[in-house]
Formats: C-alpha cells, sequence, structure tokens
C-alpha cells in the first residue's frame, strides 16, 4: 500500500471510529469506504480524493449507527503504564465532546485528529473556510469552558 493510500485510510479510519466507538467496527467501515471509492471509476481522479472519501465514510457511519448492533464484551485491561490523571482526562474529555453538538464535534475530529486544513475541512463540510474557522474556533472555546467547569484546565 502506497504511503498516500496509508494516510488516507489512517484519517478515514480514526473518522470511523470517532464516530462509532468500536475499533473492529471502525476498521470495517473504514474498508467499505475504500472500496467503495474503488467502485466508482468515474471518480477516481478528479481530485479532491480526501473529501469523497469523507463523504462515503460519514454516509456508511450513518447506516452503520441506523443498524446499531449490540456492544461487545471485553476483557481488555487497560496499560498499567496509562496514569491515573491521564486517564481521568481522558474521560473528562471525553465527556466534554459529548456535549457537543454533532457539528462541532466534527470540525474538531477534522481538525485536530485527522489534522485536516481549514480549507480541506470547508470542501468536506460544504461551509466557508470562514465559517469553518468560526466554528472551530467556537468549539474549541466551549470544551475549554466545559473543561473548566469540571476543574481539568
Amino acid at each position: 500500500m502506497s504511503a498516500d493510500i496509508q494516510e488516507e485510510y489512517d484519517k478515514i479510519y480514526r473518522y470511523c471510529y470517532f464516530k462509532v466507538g468500536n475499533s473492529t467496527l471502525a476498521e470495517d467501515l473504514a474498508q467499505e469506504t475504500f472500496l467503495k471509492y474503488f467502485a466508482q471509476n468515474s471518480y477516481i481522479e478528479h481530485g479532491k480524493k480526501l473529501a469523497y472519501l469523507y463523504t462515503i465514510a460519514r454516509n456508511i457511519c450513518l447506516d452503520a449507527y441506523r443498524k446499531k448492533q449490540p456492544e461487545e464484551l471485553t476483557d481488555v485491561i487497560p496499560d498499567a503504564e496509562n496514569s491515573f490523571e491521564r486517564l481521568e482526562l481522558n474521560i473528562a474529555i471525553r465527556q466534554a465532546l459529548k456535549t457537543l453538538p454533532e457539528q462541532e464535534r466534527e470540525l474538531l475530529l477534522f481538525r485536530y485528529v485527522n489534522e485536516l486544513s481549514v480549507g480541506e475541512i470547508a470542501v468536506v463540510t460544504g461551509i466557508s473556510r470562514f465559517a469553518v474557522y468560526r466554528r472551530t474556533n467556537s468549539a474549541l472555546a466551549s470544551l475549554k469552558a466545559l473543561l473548566k467547569e469540571e476543574d481539568f484546565l
């Protein structure tokens, strides 16, 4: 697999994982995204490949959400290396993110987890670059305020 495709796959996988919260399902959804992408021969060389992949991934994740499969029980014990404080902060961030509107969570995912530029996010979401910048800053401010309420910042 070329480095470019591997990087795109990683981004799509992280996006799917953020959406469904299950690593196995996210891997399946990311693979399905690429299968659908490569099945569309007419679009492959028309540019904005990542935006098209995110659109496919979003639709596939929505379909998976509608099917809502039962949650798997696992016996996995977290690594002993993770400190209690880090785990506590991760839980607080996840809870704070859940209180944000879906669109704000998605913008933060694109910008800070998948490291997309403001222009790329604008293409994926279909909103202006200014709106992406403004909404991302607003989402960050909301997230910081929520974490300050919980005394994490």
